[in-house]
């Protein structure tokens, strides 16, 4: 993902983004999978069950740019090397994965039984001309088990995103609206078992490259990563 420096899911990330836009008092974002602005950011609202089906763009880029900013430096999924992090400011509903900030990752991840998933290949936050640029160039694939996933491309998007303070993404905390855009994946919950994931994105010289190693337990069974 992509937010200010050059993710970012994307690659959150898989993607990170490039925040250049928004409202009086908006903190300056970053990129996180291609970062220019913060990578992931969404309105900070309850998130729908799995049974609702896939998100809209805004809604979807929005809750993402949330979860992404919601954590400080040192404890957020974008940064995370193994996946020690990935559950970190989850909420019901969709179960989102991060990219990077332009780094390989290799990570294992608990996913609680159920959940949607939702992840960048590439993504930026940004004003219309930004994502403009981005996306002209973006690419990405995404295989889930050996098979390929279909990939979604969103141009610029009106977001609202919430960021907390102390967060690797922007350059302060508070609520701004701004556009988002990217490569997306949203898919249905998995089958319990153990599963390989494999994310790669790039816009111009910005990459992102994530292996995950991804955990679903029987349903009703608990997973070590529950939702913070």
């Amino acid at each position: 993902m992509r937010i200010g420096r050059p993710a970012a899911p994307a690659a959150l990330l898989l993607g990170a983004a490039l925040l250049a836009a928004g409202c009086a008092g908006t903190p300056s974002p970053k990129h996180a999978d291609a970062k220019s602005t913060p990578n992931g950011g969404a309105t900070a609202t309850a998130a729908p069950d799995a049974a609702a089906g896939p998100l809209s763009p805004s809604d979807l880029q929005g809750r993402w740019w949330t979860w992404a900013s919601s954590s400080p430096s040192g404890s957020n999924p974008v940064e995370d090397r193994d996946g020690s992090m990935c559950a970190q400011g989850q909420k019901d509903g969709v179960w989102f994965l991060a990219g990077t900030f332009g780094e390989r990752a290799k990570r294992t991840c608990a996913v609680p039984a159920g959940r949607r998933l939702a992840f960048p290949l590439v993504n930026l936050m940004s004003d219309q001309a930004g994502c403009s640029e981005f996306m002209a160039p973006a690419k990405g694939t995404a295989t889930l088990d050996g098979k390929p996933l279909r990939i979604e491309r969103y141009d610029a998007t009106p977001v609202r995103v919430t960021a907390e303070e102390g967060n690797p993404l922007t350059d302060g905390g508070g609520t701004f609206r701004t556009h988002a855009c990217g490569l997306w994946v949203q898919r249905e919950p998995l089958r319990p078992g153990n599963h390989t994931l494999e994310i790669r994105g790039s816009s111009g010289r910005f990459t992102v490259s994530v292996d995950y190693t991804l955990k679903v337990p029987a349903a009703g069974a608990a997973t070590n990563h529950d939702a913070v």
